[in-house]
């Protein structure tokens, strides 16, 4: 394809900026209606006093729902639309603070860097992506026809608002981060760390054989251990509610009228000259696969096939969660070939539409006549429970979903949603209670304090014990015996693991190995699940002058990027916590 061909295919996807630095997509918007900013938007909140349009939010859900259409040939659904449209506020969110700082940091994009951008010696990847030859290489008068002609005009100038971002946002990550630093001795102790293997012996002694027996656990070991941890128990803003639930499985109609709808194709299918062509045209679950099979291989469920001759397709088969028939295409000796018709079965539109008339009726006369409960008892209808957190979208007692949160975090107490589409069901909901956030009550952690405490308790009395053992046993084969357990062998433990092999997930240990020298057996080392004793056989160190300027680079690379990751998504977090942020979308958007 040639690059004029490219650019016009691509058109779509330039006028979306993607800035890499924070992972945000932005969205060049109006680039060619001169009367767009104008334009009054309906506001669907703001940032700072700085408005977010009801048009510009629209936009990028739209985009990201062609973009899914695209990729998966398909719709979203309500709930992934939900999830895609909470992801687009808060880039929205995020673009506006981005905006405001660098306009507050007078942060700019001269002519002659967007010109070294588009033209120097190394080009902006964006400038690759759309003008590369072949071989690589950038031909310099495409480049200058596309940016510079008439008839590229609006191009031009989406890919000019795109490159001027991009800078600036670079500018912006690179101020944020100038003060980080990774020294030469950090980089020496990761270089160290990569190469630094150590083989050790363990016993490991589990909390587990702690019996509750001899654990108590007092009123002030309660107290003391929440007022210590206090942090552990802050909660975001909470909500519970009740949900009444109307199914879109299908009903044995829908299976009936699906077994029907496949019979039908079965004399077709016995005519059909390419079945592979056939299978794709109707639209069947099952691929085509052009092999014999042996029939002492053939599945229990597809057995039908064996007893019908060469052509010949086989009455319906019920799959459970489908319906087939399968057409016996070829066979020679103990083999034959076939192909199989299925289709899945599920809702017709005629099930999915009654369930949504009768959440639909349910919600209006829950909401304007009768209250919840009473209206749920005369339809028959089980009243559920659920609880969330805000900020998860994983709801007790329902499951994942975007739309239940997006309706707990904006109703009040007695308030009843519209029908929410779920997977296999439409869900109403009403809200009856709303907890704000703060540290939770003693009376309501306390069954986990006592646990904790618990487990605090057993740590204490198996390291205790492991002391005395050790003290009357010296050695691990002695321990081990002692107490009836094994010796373990782990060879080349890398200083950077976290896992010890035997004993799971254990980065205090492992930190604790790398601690000791050659020979030497520690005293009782408490990790996760048990408390161990280690003896380190041998450390295998790397030579620090093998350090060369290559893997010192690569090494400086890599922890510069986890440094200013880290701190770049602190220093956003911080800048959201500090802004004044307006979010009327629960208001303005169904």
């Amino acid at each position: 394809m040639g690059v004029m061909g490219k650019f016009r295919d691509n058109t779509g996807v330039i006028l979306w900026i993607l800035i890499g630095s924070f992972g945000l997509l932005w969205v060049v918007m109006d680039v060619f209606d001169p009367n767009a900013l104008s334009m009054a938007p309906r506001s669907l909140g703001s940032v700072n006093g700085e408005a977010i349009s009801f048009d510009e939010y629209n936009s990028r859900v739209q985009y990201y729902s062609n973009a899914y259409s695209q990729q998966t040939g398909s719709s979203m659904t309500a709930e992934t639309r939900a999830i895609y449209e909470a992801q687009v506020w808060d880039e929205l969110v995020s673009s506006k603070l981005l905006e405001q700082k660098m306009d507050e940091l007078g942060i700019t994009v001269s002519d002659q860097e967007l010109l070294d951008m588009v033209y120097g010696d190394n080009p902006d990847p964006l400038i690759r992506q759309y003008f590369a030859r072949e071989d690589g290489t950038i031909d310099p008068f495409i480049v200058q026809n596309v940016l510079s002609s008439g008839e590229y005009t609006q191009e031009a100038i989406a890919i000019e608002l795109q490159l001027r971002q991009k800078r600036r946002q670079e500018k912006l990550r690179n101020f944020i981060t100038a003060g980080l630093q990774v020294t030469d001795q950090e980089i020496m102790e990761e270089f160290d760390k990569r190469n630094t293997f150590a083989s050790v012996s363990f016993v490991r002694f589990p909390y587990s054989e702690v019996d509750d027996a001899q654990l108590s656990v007092s009123d002030s070991d309660v107290e003391d251990y929440y007022n210590a941890n206090k942090e552990r128990y802050k909660r975001n803003e909470s909500y519970r509610a009740k949900y009444v639930a109307f199914s879109t499985l299908p009903t044995s109609s829908d299976t009936a009228a699906i077994i029907e709808e496949v019979e039908k194709l079965v004399p077709d299918f016995e005519a059909a000259e390419n079945d592979s062509v056939f299978l794709v045209q109707m639209q069947s679950s099952t691929r085509f696969n052009n092999v014999f099979v042996k029939k002492s291989e053939i599945r229990e469920e597809y057995a039908p096939v064996l007893d019908v001759s060469v052509g010949e397709v086989t009455e319906p088969i019920n799959l459970g969660g489908s319906v087939a028939v399968i057409k016996k295409i070829a066979e020679k000796g103990d083999e034959i070939k076939f192909g199989v018709m299925s289709r899945i079965f599920e809702a017709l539109p005629s099930t999915v539409d009654n369930a949504a008339k009768a959440a639909d009726d349910f919600e209006f006369y829950a909401s304007e006549e009768t209250s919840f409960e009473d209206e749920a008892e005369r339809l028959g209808l089980t009243v559920m429970d659920l609880s969330a957190t805000k900020g998860n979208s994983f709801i007790s007692g329902l499951g994942s979903s975007q739309q239940t949160m997006n309706f707990l975090s904006g109703a009040d107490v007695g308030d009843i949603s519209t029908p929410i589409e779920l997977g296999t069901q439409f869900v109403v909901v009403k809200m009856t209670q709303k907890t704000k956030e703060g540290y939770r009550p003693l009376a309501e952690v306390r069954s986990q304090i006592e646990t904790q405490v618990k487990n605090e308790k057993r740590k204490e009395i198996t390291a205790e014990k492991v002391a005395g053992l050790l003290s009357a046993n010296p050695g691990l084969s002695a321990l081990a015996e002692a107490d009836g357990k094994t010796v373990m062998d782990v060879e080349n433990l890398a200083k950077s693991s976290t896992v010890l092999t035997g004993g799971g997930r254990e980065p205090k240990v492992i930190g604790s190995i790398f601690g000791l020298s050659e020979g030497t057996v520690s005293g009782p080392v408490k990790g996760a699940s048990a408390v161990y004793v280690v003896e380190v056989k041998s450390i295998t160190e790397p030579n620090n002058s093998t350090l060369d300027e290559a893997t010192a680079s690569t090494i400086r690379g890599d922890l510069e990027q986890k440094i200013n990751e880290r701190y770049l998504s602190v220093w956003l977090d911080e800048l959201k916590k500090e802004a004044d942020i307006e979010d009327n979308r629960n208001r303005l958007v169904r």
